[in-house]
């Protein structure tokens, strides 16, 4: 036990929002997908989970593919109680605005890691879970293939984004050999967003937490 299984993909598509908390109501994107927003990429292909374990893809490091560029977008996608009176008695939509990226595209990787259910060493009639532990490395095997192998064939549970549900991808799969990493790029981020809830998988309890200072080098970011 103990060995590394990593997987790894890329993503390409016209319109990308990685939206930085930071910026209040003016939505402005991170110039790369969070690390929550690529894990999400992960589970879209594939993920296990059974009564007393998970095992997940956890986002190591994205590399920036396609130069940065940001637009202006706007969309009428807001129907409530938040728009001025005359829209509401007109029956119109409040407009969204946001600066997004544009003609993006990543390469991401992952390792597959394995996390109790539990923190309990017994189920709940008592019984040894220990056994288990031995099976770690075949778990761990068999999401490694499993990934590969449903990415390679465009299979999904669900349709995967670039941030916002609207932007999907025009690419997602495996790395393509003309692609090349933008080692030209670097940028420092005060502060961005790297997870949003209290466990890795199935979280209920919103405790978001921030790295600050991140370093985007040679056009590679490293999620750690």
């Amino acid at each position: 036990m103990g060995a590394t299984y990593e997987v790894k993909f890329e993503i390409a598509g016209p319109a990308a929002m990685f939206t930085r908390p930071d910026t209040g109501s003016a939505f402005i994107s991170y110039p790369v997908p969070t690390y929550s927003a690529a894990k999400g990429m992960f589970e879209a292909v594939a993920r296990i989970k059974t009564a007393h374990i998970n095992v997940y893809i956890r986002p190591t490091k994205v590399e920036v593919c396609c130069p940065i560029r940001y637009e202006r977008y706007v969309t009428n996608c807001y129907g409530g109680q938040g728009r001025k009176g005359i829209q509401i008695k007109k029956g119109n939509s409040y407009q969204i605005m946001a600066i997004i990226l544009v003609d993006v595209c990543y390469r991401i990787y992952g390792i597959v890691e394995w996390e109790w259910v539990d923190s309990q060493d017994v189920d709940s009639q008592g019984r040894s879970l220990k056994h288990l532990h031995f099976l770690e490395d075949k778990f761990k095997t068999r999401l490694c293939n499993k990934f590969k192998t449903r990415l390679r064939n465009g299979h999904f549970y669900y349709m995967p984004c670039l941030g916002w549900k609207e932007f999907v991808p025009s690419y997602m799969g495996p790395f393509r050999p003309e692609t090349k990493v933008r080692t030209d790029y670097n940028e420092i981020i005060p502060s961005m967003l790297y997870t949003v809830f209290d466990k890795p998988v199935d979280g209920t309890k919103k405790e978001p937490v921030f790295r600050h200072n991140v370093e985007i080098k040679n056009g590679v970011l490293e999620y750690a």
